[in-house]
């Protein structure tokens, strides 16, 4: 009998052991993973509202806590209505001189912040332009190309009989559809479209406050001097900013994701492989907006 006792202790001592010693599997951390690879997907609806966590930034840089939305390939050349989608907000009255005006919220949120920011120092910051779509884009594309709407200098775009000439003279300040970074709901035209109007007086003040301020709050010039800057594609643009933090990402992606061929239902979209529309031109903005 005692030794039947003795081998009954030994045992249960021997289970007890095992158990604490047992590995234990957090089922968490394979749900993690998962909805990890979901998030990459590139066939997600665009009206569906899902967060994923930011990339990692440099120490100095903005960056929002998280980034609404599955990134594709459609919702960067804007082929989606930003009016039915959950990532973006209808711009308030106040911060622009037009109603109906929709940026993504994270872009909205940080403008509003900047916004109260140069109030306090005197200066005032109106968007006269925000998220563009692809049939927006291409309005104003068709009418500047059948001469409805006259580019700078008043030149008509339908007496330039080529039409790969016609495409890059409207391309000094206007994308092709599909093409425009304010697609994606990250870019904002400020105050006025005329760079004489940023080099002196109010405009001159509003220049160097946002140059000054403006990365505070994830803003930055896209089209700076071609000079200065080395770059290709549009003309220089005192008033366009992007919201880096997010365009970044979305920068990256039609770096690895896009190509000419992409480009099409427009007219004069057959030029755009032979003019290199992508490299030029949706590549073609300061370094400091996506490195």
């Amino acid at each position: 009998m005692i030794w039947k006792f003795c081998f009954l202790i030994f045992g249960l001592w021997s289970c007890k052991d095992s158990t604490t010693t047992q590995p234990v599997v957090d089922s968490s951390v394979e749900t993690l993973k998962s909805s990890e690879i979901a998030v990459k997907k590139d066939t997600i609806p665009s009206n569906n509202v899902i967060t994923t966590e930011k990339d990692t930034l440099k120490s100095n840089e903005v960056a929002p806590k998280r980034i609404c939305g599955i990134l594709e390939l459609d919702y960067i050349m804007g082929r989606f209505d930003p009016t039915k989608n959950g990532c973006f907000e209808v711009v308030p009255a106040g911060l622009a001189d037009k109603t109906g005006l929709y940026l993504r919220k994270e872009t909205l949120a940080a403008f509003k912040e900047m916004q109260e920011a140069a109030k306090k120092d005197g200066i005032n910051l109106l968007i006269i332009s925000a998220t563009r779509n692809f049939d927006y884009q291409k309005g104003i594309w068709e009418r500047k190309w059948s001469g409805q709407t006259k580019l700078e200098g008043n030149i008509n775009a339908s007496q330039i009989s080529n039409k790969k000439a016609r495409s890059e003279k409207i391309m000094r300040y206007s994308a092709m559809p599909g093409a425009s970074r304010h697609h994606w709901g990250t870019d904002i035209d400020l105050n006025e479209l005329n760079n004489k109007w940023f080099e002196s007086g109010t405009g001159k003040k509003v220049y160097d406050w946002i140059q000054t301020r403006g990365k505070e709050f994830g803003f930055y010039q896209v089209y700076t001097s071609k000079a200065a800057d080395q770059r290709t594609g549009y003309e220089e643009e005192k008033w366009h900013y992007t919201y880096k933090p997010v365009s970044a990402k979305l920068t990256n992606i039609a770096r690895e994701s896009m190509n000419d061929e992409h480009l099409s239902d427009f007219s004069g979209s057959e030029h755009a492989k032979q003019i290199g529309v992508v490299q030029k031109y949706v590549l073609g903005i300061s370094e400091a907006c996506w490195k």
